[in-house]
């Protein structure tokens, strides 16, 4: 028995590879720097989904079909009520999507996929007192998110940057939240029940929740010239750098880079702080120098939630939506696996251990 199942292999899937050690990933035999150099949210959705439906759906096809989910959707906005509104972000969207229909098929995946899409958005603004903007349907995914968030259509640097985003999260071995979707998926419960599954475990702060903080630390050092200072003082007293370390990468976070690359042309053209990113430069080189020395036996490196925290901070999301749109960009990967854990998988009932008292003899 393993705790946490540590190293143990739960599925087989031809979706994504996570090779630790190396600090590679993989998405359907596609290196990340590849995909995100290539690719748009509709693109890696026709990856991810090819040959786990009846239909096959090119990109601009997805794109299509994604664009009148989201207007067909809108219409569930108007049962956020002031209750559903005093939730966090993520909770009120895992609320509305509770609306959707259960079902295996195609028509229902890309519901799924739309639904945060229009959700959060929505959401955002009428906790801020605005009224929720309706869907474009010949926007892609990422340009109608930014419109919808901000009422301005994005440029196309901000677009390419939600896309690099939304590609780089879509998918990652059997983290928590996808393991939580294929033991959904595995009862036939439904591909809406498996999302919301996986969306209750990605809202854990263990999981889904620390981008937001990593901006906390950039407002607490506030200037590069005091990053070693304040992070040495952190370490003192035992607190975690957040944004550093990775339960499986031993290495750099490849979809750190993939991020860091996707921000440039975004503050390149001034249309946020170049300050805010010569900040974050210098929190990690003082950081990584502090934890090669403190810690030297621990492989502790960026990890993906450092830059997701600049990029969509940069986009116009308050950092306590990070985690909804993170739910944006990994529903596709969820619904994948469901796909792939009712196609392919059992029931999964694993065993436990009873530690617990035994009854008195007589």
């Amino acid at each position: 028995m393993k705790s946490g199942l540590e190293d143990v292999i739960a599925a087989e899937t031809k979706l994504s590879d996570v090779d630790g050690a190396a600090g590679r990933l993989i998405i359907r035999g596609v290196s990340l720097d590849d995909l995100v150099a290539t690719s748009r949210f509709e693109d890696v959705a026709a990856l991810l989904l090819d040959g786990l439906f009846e239909e096959h759906a090119d990109a601009a096809s997805i794109k299509t079909q994604l664009g009148a989910a989201r207007a067909e959707l809108f219409a569930h906005v108007g049962a956020a009520d002031p209750a559903l509104l005093a939730l966090p972000p993520v909770e009120a969207v895992r609320a509305l999507l509770a609306r959707i229909e259960d079902g295996e098929d195609f028509a229902t995946a890309i519901r799924l996929m739309a639904a945060p899409a229009v959700f959060l958005p929505a959401v955002l603004r009428l906790q801020n007192g605005e009224t929720p903007i309706k869907p474009d349907a010949s926007l892609s995914q990422a340009a109608d998110i930014l419109r919808m968030l901000t009422g301005k259509r994005p440029t196309p640097e901000q677009t390419a940057g939600l896309d690099a985003y939304l590609v780089t999260i879509s998918d990652h071995g059997l983290n928590a939240s996808t393991f939580a979707s294929r033991v959904i998926a595995s009862t036939h419960a439904g591909l809406t029940s498996s999302v919301l599954a996986a969306i209750s475990a990605l809202k854990g702060p263990l999981h889904g929740g620390a981008p937001g903080p990593v901006l906390d630390m950039f407002d607490a050092v506030g200037e590069p010239a005091n990053a070693r200072a304040w992070l040495s003082q952190a370490l003192d007293h035992g607190e975690r750098l957040m944004g550093f370390g990775h339960r499986v990468y031993r290495v750099r976070d490849p979809r750190a880079d993939a991020l860091k690359t996707a921000l440039k042309p975004i503050f390149a053209s001034g249309q946020a702080d170049a300050g805010r990113i010569a900040l974050a430069e210098a929190i990690e080189t003082a950081a990584l120098a502090l934890l090669k020395e403190r810690k030297p036996d621990r492989p502790l490196d960026v990890n993906v939630e450092y830059y997701t925290a600049l990029l969509l901070d940069a986009l116009g999301f308050p950092r306590n939506a990070f985690t909804g749109v993170f739910a944006i960009g990994r529903t596709v990967g969820w619904i994948a696996h469901a796909r792939e854990q009712t196609l392919e998988g059992r029931l999964i009932r694993p065993q436990s251990r009873y530690v617990g008292p035994l009854p008195r003899a007589a």
